[in-house]
Parts: structure tokens; C-alpha cells; sequence
């Protein structure tokens, strides 16, 4: 196999597929990718030679000939996903099939940009340490709007304009950066709830709301890479200022923040454990009802995007999923009031995240995935494993 671009093409649709569902045969793949035996073949042995495959035996199912699956190889290249939040960061490293390892999770001593970079940048060192040059990229998620390496704002961080290249300072590593939603979105598209869904809508609900539209497995992330803040249209009351800096935003009206307001009592420090501990208490008469003006304002949000967007299907993470629980009927009758005429006979599914706790790792890990699986990613490892 030389480096010419259809060869190393059929060479990341091969990673992708293995990606996408780990465990895959050879055989299995060659289908999916519509590729002979002999091709199927040929491309895999030579993935073994650049260690990046390897094959292993499947768990026996009785009698039969025996097959192998296709997984990643000891030495193959990793990538480390680091997801930031409002009260901690987590990070994993993802091997070439989509498997996360290692995994951690740390609460930040300070939420000062400096203090939280530096604790950031002390795992990718740690992570460099173990996994030395077979770590290609950090793909970092953040619950904020991005641009390019730029976190531009973050409300529930307290941020504004943050350079995060200090991340990798020092160890030569790209730094891959996408929203925390936008990434959920694009888990669920390849590998959860939306997939083989040509055009996706992706809503996950922490401390306010975030999403992105999916289409054909990519996010729409606008002209400047800040796209799919929802939480931010005016569905919400005008009167009250967002910390984003604007009026009515929705992001006020469907989290730990409104049912504290529905309820009198005070706005909570940590909106999203605040919302999950009142979502303990729904057999209370005031927290029923504070939960049905929740759930419903989240849906009519939710039917006018559908309405705006047109997507074959609707996925939800985060408390969004636990708020339509807890108030079925109350969504439900607000989403089907929301929709277009036209909508409501066949109105789109709208489906529980499959990688609920994990989806914004899964997204960020296939971020990283695709970045070092393109042409000349592979044809760079290749020359150094041939080296």
C-alpha cells in the first residue's frame, strides 16, 4: 500500500468502521465498506504491519470455524479526550476502535482559566508519560462557545475570552477543541440514538441548554465554529439578562435556575445537582408543578427547532431526559402544540441518548479518531513505523 489517496482512504474507512462498532470482523467490514475478500485482506494485513490492527480470536460460539475480530494493535496510536465542566474535568484515552481507558475524573481547586489550565495540562503530561509517542492529538470538550482553539464564553464558568493552547504547552500535540453539546450530538449520530439518520437534532440539558444539528454524521457549526447554541434563542422571558449577555434567552427557563425561581427559593450554585435533588421530590404538589412548566418550556423550544431544522429524529441527554420523565404528559401536549400542522401527524421521534454519561468523551473521542485516520495522518505513522 503506497500513500496515494485512495489507498489510505480505504485504509481510515476501515478505522472508522472498527470504530464505530468494536469487535468487527473482517468479513463484516468488507461488507459494510463493499470491498472483495482479497481487498478486505490486503487492507488489514497491511494495518497489522503499520500496528494499528491486530486480529484476535472471537469468544467461541460452539461448534463452526473459528473467526477473529478486528481490534487495535498494542502499539497503535491513542488519542487522550478531556471533557471541562462547571465543578470538574474528566478525561479518557481512546484507543483506534472507540474504547475509552483510563478514565478519570478530578474537581477543580479554583475555577480561576489559569489554575484549571495547568490541571488540565498536568494530565495530558501524565498521559504523555504512559503512552509516549503512540499519543497523537488531545481533543478537548468544553461547556462553552468555541472557536477554532478559543474557548469565546462560557457562563457557567465564569469565563470570557480563553486561550487553550496551554493545554498542550510543551508537548508538541495537536489540540482539538468542540463544544461539550455539539460533541454529545455527534456520539449519538455515528453511535448511539441518531444513527443512520441523515439529519439529527441533539439537545443535552446541564446547567442550561446546548446542542447541534447533525447532518450526514457532521455537525452544522456554523461560519465561525460557534453553531448550535440554543440556549441562547429568546424563547425564554425577555425581562431577565443571561449571563451570556442577552435577554430571554431559553437557557433560563429549562434547568436547575427555573425550578428554583417556580419554586421561591434561592438560585443554586450548582444548577444541575440542584435539579436532579428537586426531581427527587416530584411526588411534592409544588415540585410537580414547578417540573410540568419546566418540561414544558423545554419542548416548545424543542418543537419550534423541529420546526426550523426538519430532522428525521430527535435526541436528548443530560436532564432533559429525566425533566420529560417526570412531567410526560405536560412535554408531550407542549411538543405537539409547537409543531408546524404539517409536523404533528408524524411528528420526529424524540429518543433518550444512548451514551448518557459518557457521550461528550464518545464525541470528543471521535473528533480526535477522524484527525489522526486521514490521509496524512496515516501516511505519517506509516513512515515512522516503517522507520
Amino acid at each position: 500500500m503506497t500513500a496515494r489517496r485512495g489507498q489510505w482512504q480505504t485504509a481510515a474507512d476501515v478505522l472508522g468502521q472498527v470504530a464505530r462498532r468494536p469487535g468487527l470482523t473482517r468479513a463484516a467490514v468488507a461488507r459494510e465498506l463493499g470491498l472483495s475478500t482479497s481487498s478486505a485482506t490486503e487492507v488489514t494485513a497491511r494495518l497489522r504491519d503499520l500496528e494499528l490492527l491486530t486480529e484476535t480470536p472471537a469468544p467461541s460460539q460452539g461448534r463452526g470455524r473459528p473467526t477473529t475480530v478486528l481490534r487495535p494493535h498494542p502499539r497503535g496510536p491513542v488519542v487522550l479526550v478531556m471533557e471541562l465542566r462547571q465543578a470538574d474535568w474528566r478525561s479518557a484515552v481512546v484507543t483506534l476502535d472507540g474504547v475509552l481507558v483510563d478514565q478519570e475524573s478530578k474537581r477543580h481547586r479554583s475555577r480561576r482559566p489559569d489554575a484549571v489550565l495547568a490541571a488540565l495540562q498536568a494530565g495530558v503530561g501524565s498521559a504523555q508519560a504512559k503512552y509516549g509517542d503512540r499519543l497523537l492529538a488531545v481533543s478537548l470538550a468544553v461547556a462553552g462557545t468555541v472557536r477554532a482553539d478559543h474557548l469565546m464564553q462560557a457562563p457557567v464558568l465564569g469565563w470570557s475570552t480563553v486561550d487553550l493552547n496551554p493545554v498542550v504547552a510543551g508537548t508538541g500535540l495537536p489540540l482539538l477543541v468542540g463544544n461539550d453539546a455539539t460533541l454529545s450530538g455527534v456520539a449519538e449520530a455515528r453511535m448511539g440514538a441518531a444513527a443512520g439518520a441523515g439529519t439529527a437534532l441533539h439537545l443535552i440539558v446541564e446547567v442550561g441548554i446546548g446542542g447541534t444539528l447533525i447532518i450526514d454524521g457532521s455537525p452544522a457549526s456554523g461560519a465561525t465554529g460557534a453553531g448550535g447554541e440554543y440556549g441562547h434563542i429568546p424563547f425564554g422571558d425577555r425581562s431577565r439578562l443571561c449571563p451570556c449577555g442577552a435577554h430571554g434567552c431559553w437557557d433560563l427557563e429549562i434547568d436547575g435556575r427555573a425550578l428554583a425561581r417556580h419554586l421561591q427559593e434561592p438560585e443554586p450554585d450548582d444548577p444541575y445537582n440542584y435539579a436532579e435533588a428537586v426531581l427527587q421530590r416530584i411526588d411534592e404538589s409544588p415540585v410537580a408543578a414547578a417540573v410540568g412548566k419546566v418540561a414544558a418550556a423545554l419542548a416548545t423550544g424543542i418543537a419550534g427547532l423541529v420546526n426550523a431544522h426538519d430532522p428525521e429524529v430527535v435526541t436528548l441527554g443530560g436532564l432533559a431526559i429525566s425533566l420529560r420523565a417526570a412531567a410526560p404528559d405536560a412535554f408531550a401536549t407542549a411538543y405537539s402544540e409547537g409543531l408546524m400542522t404539517f409536523h404533528r401527524a408524524a411528528p420526529p421521534a424524540v429518543l433518550d441518548s444512548t451514551h448518557q454519561k459518557t457521550g461528550v468523551l464518545r464525541g470528543a473521542a471521535a473528533l480526535g479518531l477522524d484527525h489522526i485516520t486521514t490521509d496524512t495522518a496515516l501516511a505519517t505513522w506509516a513512515e515512522r513505523t516503517t522507520l
